[in-house]
């Protein structure tokens, strides 16, 4: 079963009736949008789904940042004339939530899925592809993201990160042991580090599965400072929400075991270690102070993320799950750039799922406004890596927490296309 979203301060069920009320509010008295430029046209019905409230990853930024652009977009007019009607979905980390979010948006005539987070694409995509309802800007957790034909990734996923990570710790890490996920997905995970650092020549990283909602992992924190060695050692941990836990364990290892191995540095990926993550464990304090962190996107205090920060300031009101550090509300947004443009350049009074996927396919080009290059999902724009054949954007960023603050390492994009392509 589908339950709402909900947040930390604003339940669900304010954002929903917010939403809705804004949408009304803005329709005058002949059924038209204010900005709009003719007629009356059909509202445009999309879902954003996420999972709230687990053991595990959450992600209720998203689903949260639909509805604050929807209320932005909405009192601009719509999109070219067309209400946004934005319905939310807590996935639930199960393959029955996913399964159940993506029947609904079927159900009620979501037209794409967009921004949304699931580790679970088998049990979503199949009830997508059959209504031919396209999947826009997932996060990139799960594999069928970029293998299906109506999903359009925005990033390079979680490949490209841990990929372009083990590039990044190449020239400054003798040894590197890895933390990850003892599940499907996880599998992958060292491969594609392993292939980051051999592009330097490098030994490849010591695998280290680990339960993805554990309570604590003193034991796997042990083995992994043991095998990154005394000097020049890495830790990279790349578990969810969960490698805040486990770097926990890690700064509580024993004293003498910490002299031991002073010389050690930690690492992750964005979305495992993210801003909201450093303020919340002490900022300049923080135990991921000095941390490599790889990421798709710009640093949060770029210029380029200026429009989104605008919307959240204005259109957010109390809702504290809209961070615009976080890589959830972040992907969001480029997600639902994509979505305007598609629906502005169409120009018709009824948007379908079907004209929505045919742009996309036929070449239309998406400008984000510098957060990504400019993205296009023709045949001869896909990378084509086995498992990952529909990435498009494998461009990622090099990041590092100084005084608290995650920070570029090196300036602009770094193209991983070649190293994703070289994992086994």
């Amino acid at each position: 079963m589908c339950m709402p979203m909900t947040g930390r301060r604003l339940s669900s069920l304010l954002a929903y009736v917010t939403t809705a009320a804004t949408g009304a509010s803005l329709l005058t008295g002949c059924g038209v949008l204010p900005g709009a430029t003719g007629g009356s046209r059909e509202p445009v019905t999309v879902m954003t789904w996420a999972p709230d409230q687990t053991r595990a990853t959450n992600m209720p930024g998203m689903p949260a940042m639909a509805q604050t652009y929807a209320r932005w977009v909405n009192s601009q007019g719509g999109i070219d004339g067309h209400e946004l009607r934005v319905l939310t979905c807590n996935e639930q980390n199960t393959i029955a939530g996913a399964a159940a979010c993506a029947r609904r948006a079927v159900r009620e005539g979501a037209v794409a899925v967009v921004g949304s987070y699931s580790q679970n694409g088998r049990a979503f995509m199949a009830p997508l592809e059959a209504a031919g309802i396209p999947y826009i800007g997932g996060y990139g957790i799960a594999e069928d993201e970029f293998t299906s034909p109506l999903s359009y990734p925005v990033n390079g996923g979680v490949a490209s990160l841990v990929a372009g990570h083990g590039m990044q710790l190449a020239g400054s890490c003798d040894r590197v042991s890895l933390v990850r996920p003892d599940t499907t997905a996880g599998d992958k995970l060292p491969e594609l580090l392993d292939s980051g650092l051999h592009k330097a020549s490098h030994r490849g990283a010591v695998d280290i599965p680990a339960l993805e909602d554990a309570a604590e992992y003193t034991e796997q924190a042990d083995r992994a400072r043991t095998r990154a060695g005394d000097e020049k050692g890495c830790v990279t941990a790349v578990l969810g929400e969960r490698t805040q836990t486990f770097f926990d364990s890690f700064r509580r290892l024993p004293q003498e075991e910490k002299k031991q191995k002073a010389g050690v540095r930690i690492s992750s990926i964005l979305g495992s270690v993210d801003q909201p993550v450093i303020d919340r464990t002490g900022g300049p304090h923080s135990p991921f102070e000095g941390a490599y962190v790889t990421g798709w996107y710009p640093e949060a205090g770029d210029k380029s993320w200026a429009p989104m920060r605008k919307v959240i300031q204005e259109f957010a009101f109390a809702d504290n799950r809209v961070d615009p550090a976080d890589a959830g509300v972040q992907t969001t947004w480029i997600a639902y750039t994509v979505l305007k443009e598609v629906v502005e350049n169409l120009r018709q009074d009824e948007i379908t799922a079907a004209e929505i996927s045919h742009a996309l396919d036929r070449g239309e080009r998406i400008d984000t406004g510098g957060l990504t290059p400019s993205l296009r999902w023709k045949y001869e724009d896909l990378l084509g890596a086995p498992g990952f054949t529909r990435i498009v954007n494998h461009e990622v960023t090099f990041q590092v927490v100084r005084q608290g603050r995650l920070v570029a390492q090196k300036p602009g994009f770094v193209d991983v296309g070649e190293t994703v392509l070289s994992a086994p």
